[in-house]
């Protein structure tokens, strides 16, 4: 069996997507068209890190004028006027909602009305109990409920610069990539809907520190991360597959601790002495039934006899578990080892598939990881369409559904269509990413040359297990006419693609 040693070559000049991305050549035209020949690179103040951080502020504040109507009253008053401009968000409504305008403290004070504590995990809490402890007391509860909106907005855009950021960083060829992240129109409409940044930001920067090979830092950040939200978890699935494959054992295992560690010292206080607080977050992501945009809710609405939520639970469960057992096959079997990214995008898109519940802020979760698993404009503008027809469709049919007898929105079947389109566009770019890693050359990070340059001790190292095909030369896509590209390097001529 061939032993799989990989070689990669780090060019020492960026990468131009305007050269190899016609969408992104085409786009170009508006700033002046694409980059030429005789551009003289790395010699302004405006490198990419600081121009997509930028961007990135600057379309975020975008996606702020687009609540402008929900600011100014809709949130306040009428139950559907903030449906039909499509600028709900749950922040307002949980300053009080959740005992913030009150004073009480999440997780240990129990709250009045049907739910009894804080229902988020205890790093969210935190980050919420401060944009509190930042709202000016006193005037109306309007008043503090619109502050506390531009707080937690305020601390929600510095994760979004820290998400560019670390997005633009972690493929050091490739440092345009993070553009993805700073103009996805449904990360700018999605981004103050609720607190999922922050632990977007954790993980990006966790994706970061591992591509630096700073598995330790890595651990940390992502033991935080999914103290914030529980996705990130999810990472360690395919990392452990990846580290399989190459015998990086001892930085799994400082990763894996780093993480634990870092969840413990974050959870464990909270846990020992607000123990009823603590577990809310899961006791209501247990016995929560079929809700908003999964497949699940097709489902429900179109049976007479709907599945209970347990039911519901444990298929879910299940279709989760298949879907790890595909990765970790794809993973141990591909020609030539995945890239990290590429792996943490299909397992976080399967959780996403396979859940009960998809809120339309779910997919920031992806947008990063999007970014750097699948780097071609057309692709991503195509999933990035779905979801704005998927963040549309669900405020109008909550606006029919609010209407009364006006029926003013998207009907049932509408909004069925748009589940349809969420799903459908986030099926295709699982495609296209499952296709890159059967066939390496249509990657359009290591058709640059790259081997994994989000993979850490992972990038460039030797497989010690691999099953079936992975112990064959790559299978090479049917009338591929440029040079192909195998562990980093062309077949043709030794060049750079």
């Amino acid at each position: 069996m061939p032993s799989g040693k990989t070689t990669s070559v780090h060019e020492p000049d960026p990468v131009r997507p305007t050269e190899e991305d016609r969408v992104a050549a085409a786009g170009s035209e508006l700033i002046g068209g694409p980059i030429g020949r005789r551009a003289l690179l790395g010699r302004s103040w405006w490198t990419p890190v600081r121009v997509i951080a930028l961007v990135a502020i600057g379309v975020f504040a975008l996606g702020l004028v687009q609540k402008a109507p929900c600011y100014n009253g809709a949130w306040f008053f009428g139950a559907s006027s903030q449906y039909t401009h499509a600028c709900y968000s749950d922040i307002p409504h949980l300053y009080q909602g959740r005992g913030f305008a009150d004073g009480l403290v999440p997780y240990f004070d129990r709250l009045p009305g049907d739910m009894e504590y804080l229902e988020y995990p205890v790093l969210t809490g935190v980050f919420m109990e401060v944009a509190a402890w930042l709202t000016p007391g006193g005037g109306s509860i309007q008043h503090q409920e619109q502050w506390y909106w531009m707080v937690n907005a305020g601390m929600l855009m510095a994760c979004a610069a820290v998400i560019a950021v670390c997005v633009t960083r972690t493929h050091a060829r490739r440092p345009w990539d993070g553009l993805f992240v700073a103009l996805a129109p449904a990360f700018a409409l999605t981004a103050t809907i609720n607190w999922d940044l922050l632990a977007v930001a954790l993980t990006a920067a966790a994706m970061l520190m591992w591509s630096r090979g700073r598995a330790l830092a890595f651990g940390v950040l992502l033991g935080l991360a999914t103290a914030a939200k529980l996705y990130p978890v999810l990472l360690l699935g395919p990392l452990l597959v990846l580290c399989w494959r190459a015998g990086r054992w001892r930085q799994y295992c400082t990763a894996l601790g780093g993480a634990a560690v870092a969840w413990i010292v974050v959870n464990g206080p909270v846990m020992l002495f607000a123990f009823d607080g603590w577990s809310k977050f899961y006791t209501f992501s247990q016995e929560r039934g079929v809700d908003f945009g999964s497949f699940w809710l097709i489902l429900a609405q179109n049976s007479d006899d709907p599945i209970a939520t347990e039911t519901v639970n444990t298929l879910a469960t299940l279709l989760m578990l298949l879907c790890c057992v595909g990765v970790a096959a794809l993973t141990l079997t591909a020609p030539r080892r995945p890239r990290f990214a590429q792996l943490a995008f299909l397992i976080v898109a399967a959780f996403i598939l396979t859940n009960k519940v998809y809120s339309p802020q779910y997919v920031l979760w992806l947008v990063p990881l999007a970014a750097l698993a699948r780097p071609k404009w057309r692709d991503f503008l195509i999933w990035q369409a779905c979801e704005v027809a998927y963040f549309l469709g669900i405020w109008m049919y909550l606006a029919y559904t609010t209407s009364g007898d006006a029926h003013k929105g998207l009907p049932t079947d509408g909004y069925h269509w748009a589940i349809g389109a969420h799903l459908a566009g986030t099926l295709f770019l699982c495609v296209m990413v499952v296709r890159d890693i059967l066939m390496p050359e249509r990657d359009p990070v290591r058709r640059s040359g790259d081997d994994d340059p989000s993979g850490g001790v992972l990038d460039g190292a030797d497989d010690v297990f691999v099953l079936g095909p992975a112990a064959r030369p790559a299978r090479h896509a049917a009338h591929f006419e440029a040079p192909q590209v195998e562990w980093g390097r062309t077949q043709a001529g030794g060049g750079s693609l």
